[in-house]
Parts: C-alpha cells; structure tokens; sequence
C-alpha cells in the first residue's frame, strides 16, 4: 500500500437506520483505534517465567475520533441526535486501500468549540458498541 491522501480516511453514518450511509461532513481529521484486553494465564509452570497470554480472550474494542467544521445540517444533526438519545447506530469507517470497517457505535463524546475571529468547530469521539465486520479493498 503506497502513501494514502489522509482525506480520503471517511467516517459514514447510516442516516435512518435503512443501510443508507452518508459521509460525516467537515470532517478534516480523522483516527481509528484498534485495542484487544489481554488474560494472562502466567502460572509457576509457565516456561522460563515468560507472561503467557490466553489466544482469542479478552475484550476487543475500537475507539473513532475526528474534529473539523459544521458544513451540513443533516449530518450535524444526526450526531446530535444519536449523542442526546444515546442512540448506537451503524458507522462505516472507509480506509484507502485497506477496506471498510461497519458496526454499531455510540458517540461517546461531542465538543463544540469557536473562536471570535475563527470558524465553529466540533470534535466527535466514538466507542464500538458491538461486533465489528471488516471487508478489505
């Protein structure tokens, strides 16, 4: 995979619930994070006193954040929404060259912020809310 325009990383949100994703607007950063909990099952016979860790245990979870400016109403609102009715609609995450990854999440943080002289800005942080699919590209 050679280098990627960053702005291609896309953030999609099924609008009502039928399948229908849109792109979350004035998105102009955007992350994705990958965490899997690990069991340790280390005990006095583990070999040479290395960790031994238990394969296919433990909680698995991704975590999205993104910041940029208010473009579209739509969009605007239905993050809105989903925070205020605590609401875990489907997302789809658009990696470049790598795929597409969907399932269920929950807007865990939404910050406002403006400037007098500057543009208003929001910052979107969400939490998987259930199994994840992944397709690759």
């Amino acid at each position: 995979m050679g280098a990627q325009n960053g702005k291609d990383l896309l953030v999609k949100v099924d609008m009502t619930g039928d399948g229908q994703f849109e792109t979350v607007a004035g998105l102009r950063a955007t992350r994705i994070s990958f965490n899997a909990e690990t069991v340790d099952v280390t005990s006095l016979s583990s070999a040479g006193g290395w960790r031994e860790l238990l394969g296919g245990a433990g909680v698995k979870s991704a975590s999205i954040s993104g910041s940029g400016v208010f473009r579209d109403a739509g969009t605007d609102e239905r993050a809105r929404a989903i925070f205020f009715n605590g609401e875990t609609p489907d997302f789809q995450i658009i990696i470049p060259d790598f795929g597409i990854i969907e399932g269920a999440f929950m807007i865990s943080g939404l910050d406002y912020a403006g400037t007098h002289n500057g543009e208003a800005t929001f910052e979107l942080s969400l939490a998987s809310a259930g199994q994840l699919t992944f397709v690759a590209d």
